[in-house]
C-alpha cells in the first residue's frame, strides 16, 4: 500500500440553488443525507485540493442543497458548479472483515468456481434488489462476452471475496 493518503470520491456540486449561496448537490453515499457525515470536505479548485466546511444542509425533494461557510451568495456558489467532493481515506469508517466498500472491489478478477475467467469488475450498480457487478473481459481474456452483470449475492452467486489475491470467486454459468 502507498503511503500516500488517498482521495475517495463521495459525490459533486450541482447548480445554485437561490440567492443565498446554497448549490445541490449530488451524493454517491448510500443514502444522500450520508455525505454530511464527513467533514470536511476537498475540493480541486484551481488544481490544488482545498478543504471546504458545510455551514448548512437540508433535504431538498428526493436530494440534499448545502452552503458552505464563507459563501453566501449566488456567484461564489454557481463557482463551485461540477466540482468533485473528496475526503481523505482516513475519514472513511472502518468495516469489518465482511464488508466492503465498492470501491475496494473495483479491479478484483472475477471467476466461476469451476475457474473460468470473467474479467475483471469494471463497476457497481444499485439495481434495488441487490448490487451487481459489471465485469468486463480484456481481450486477453480470450473469446466470450465482453461483459457480464453479476448479482452481487452473498453465498447464493458470490462464494467468495479473497482482498489479498483481488480475486471474487462465483457461482455464475459462463452462458449468462
Amino acid at each position: 500500500m502507498s503511503n500516500q493518503t488517498e482521495n475517495v470520491l463521495l459525490g459533486c456540486i450541482g447548480a445554485p440553488y437561490g440567492i443565498k449561496g446554497w448549490v445541490k448537490i449530488t451524493t454517491y453515499t448510500e443514502t444522500p443525507q450520508g455525505i454530511f457525515n464527513y467533514s470536511p470536505w476537498l475540493l480541486n479548485v484551481n488544481g490544488k485540493m482545498t478543504e471546504i466546511e458545510v455551514a448548512q444542509w437540508r433535504n431538498h425533494g428526493k436530494g440534499v442543497v448545502a452552503r458552505f461557510t464563507d459563501i453566501d451568495d449566488r456567484d461564489d456558489a454557481a463557482r463551485l458548479t461540477g466540482q468533485e467532493i473528496n475526503v481523505k481515506e482516513a475519514q472513511l469508517e472502518s468495516l469489518s472483515n465482511d464488508d466492503f466498500y465498492w470501491r475496494d472491489l473495483i479491479g478484483m478478477e472475477v471467476k466461476n468456481t469451476s475457474g473460468y475467467h470473467f474479467g475483471h469488475v469494471d463497476a457497481l450498480m444499485e439495481t434495488g434488489s441487490n448490487d451487481v457487478l459489471q465485469v468486463k473481459a480484456n481481450a486477453r481474456d480470450g473469446f466470450g462476452k465482453k461483459e457480464r452483470l453479476i448479482p452481487l449475492v452473498d453465498g447464493e452467486v458470490v462464494k467468495n471475496i479473497d482482498r489479498e489475491a483481488r480475486l471474487i470467486e462465483v457461482d455464475w454459468d459462463p452462458d449468462f
